[in-house]
């Protein structure tokens, strides 16, 4: 194939790459495109690369145009209601090389000079559609803003000092703020060596999360609003401090107030019976206006939780998370589910404590689940699954003694494991999903919505007294 543009000259490539804006593969690619074999998760972006662009797919250590030094990738978008786009997923970079990374830095790795400058294609991924029927809504050149950078900088290095702490293998996405360390593999048997432990690693490759490019997108499509505030204001600042460092700094003048005194000292009128209260002060802490979002925590995923403890230091009630559909679990792999998707993320944790009735704030604490503590929330999430995937849902029916039926299952509770557990969280008993299988006791086809939770003894143990 000719190419019909000069790979050594980036306006050429970009201006011939912006020629697929608002068309499909089958409309810019000739005949030959039809005859692609090409499956899988990345078959859209192989397909570009081979019948666009003219070079065979590959996965070599330097970027796709070499002479110019910029890598191609491709994304799927999703649509919203109101018109704007948002990443359908994290953005997969190059897979880590565990045994060279450990004798690179920052500057000279293979990540940085693969990725310094991007050519970005995102598509509006449509279910039930021929990947050649996709639509290319942004296409642009894209590189690392100053201020990010130092970041994921800072990201990498956290990621490459586990690797040399020969701890590949415990390595998670929440470990990091913008930059993770995702798994990537035809399934979880996909392993590799690392340079500094016998136990093999899965194999994972640098990826942006998807808060993350949900802003490159907004850049490129112009959607930038203002209607985010800055934790960090520029590069030299992102230089001196962590993310995770400025957010402490900014809560510890706080330690040992309480949620009245905050206010008072900040001099802020908020509702503080609001639902939106804790979400609220913790912006004002921060410093961020109340009617925008933290930028930083958008882009990095970061779940905020605020917890209330008794004055025994338990959690007066476990962490609840999103609702799981019956029928979607059953056809989830462990390494693919919603539930361990949430877990890799980072939290922060703002811990506050009753105390003669009034809430003081105790601490703040970013936590990502440990890897050994991942394995044994495994166990909850596949006995979950098998529960419901053979209808075993219920196992008996009682009575109590205002004539109440009050049913009890077969779902792991707190004593099948000291991390995680599941029970109801819905409005009440008729608040439902639809079930993959009738359950065989109540011989009903949905049921009660439930969710994951984590157990307050944990919350306590392993999150606030570490």
């Amino acid at each position: 194939m000719k190419l019909q543009y000069n790979p050594s000259d980036k306006n050429s490539v970009i201006e011939y790459a912006k020629k697929l804006k608002g068309k499909s593969l089958r409309q810019v690619c000739d005949a030959k495109v039809l005859e692609h074999s090409y499956s899988g998760k990345g078959n859209f972006g192989q397909v570009l690369e081979k019948f666009y662009f003219g070079y065979e797919p590959n996965s070599l250590a330097e970027a796709d145009f070499a002479q110019i030094g910029m890598e191609l990738k491709s994304s799927p978008l999703k649509q919203l209601k109101n018109d704007e786009f948002r990443s359908k997923e994290r953005l997969i970079l190059n897979i880590i090389n565990y045994v060279n990374v450990v004798n690179q830095n920052f500057e000279n790795s293979d990540f940085f000079k693969k990725n310094a400058s991007i050519l970005l294609i995102f598509y509006l991924h449509q279910a039930g559609f021929d990947i050649l029927d996709y639509l290319i809504k942004l296409v642009d050149e894209w590189s690392f803003p100053s201020t990010d950078l130092e970041i994921i900088k800072k990201d990498w290095e956290l990621i490459t000092k586990k690797i040399a702490d020969g701890k590949a293998h415990e390595l998670s996405e929440g470990d990091t703020f913008y930059l993770g360390a995702c798994t990537k593999g035809a399934n979880a048997l996909s392993v590799r060596k690392q340079p500094f432990s016998e136990i093999p690693a899965k194999q994972r490759a640098y990826s942006f999360k998807q808060g993350y490019v949900n802003h490159i997108i907004a850049s490129i499509a112009n959607e930038s609003k203002g209607i985010y505030g800055k934790l960090i204001p520029n590069a030299q600042v992102a230089k001196k401090q962590t993310i995770e460092e400025i957010v402490l700094s900014k809560f510890k003048p706080f330690y040992e107030k309480t949620e009245e005194e905050i206010i008072e000292i900040l001099k802020i009128d908020i509702n503080i019976k609001a639902k939106s209260f804790h979400a609220n002060l913790t912006k004002a802490i921060l410093g961020i206006e109340l009617d925008k979002e933290i930028e930083e925590f958008e882009k990095a995923e970061i779940i905020v939780k605020t917890v209330r403890l008794k004055e025994n230091d338990l959690p007066k009630e476990d962490i609840s998370f999103p609702n799981f559909k019956y029928e979607e679990i059953v056809n989830q792999e462990w390494e693919d589910s919603d539930f361990k998707h949430i877990l890799e993320h980072k939290f922060l944790f703002v811990f506050f404590q009753f105390e003669n009735e009034k809430l003081i704030l105790r601490k703040v604490k970013f936590w990502n689940m440990p890897y050994l503590d991942l394995i044994e929330v495994e166990k909850v999430w596949t006995k979950t699954k098998q529960i419901v995937a053979k209808g075993e849902i219920v196992k008996e029916i009682k009575t109590n003694k205002k004539g109440k039926e009050i049913r009890f299952t077969n779902f792991p509770s707190k004593k099948f494991s000291s991390i995680s557990h599941v029970r109801p969280h819905a409005k009440d008993a008729s608040d439902t999903f639809e079930l993959p299988k009738k359950d065989k006791t109540t011989k009903q086809n949905e049921y009660t919505k439930h969710c994951f939770w984590l157990n307050n003894t944990y919350v306590k143990n392993e999150i606030y007294h570490k």
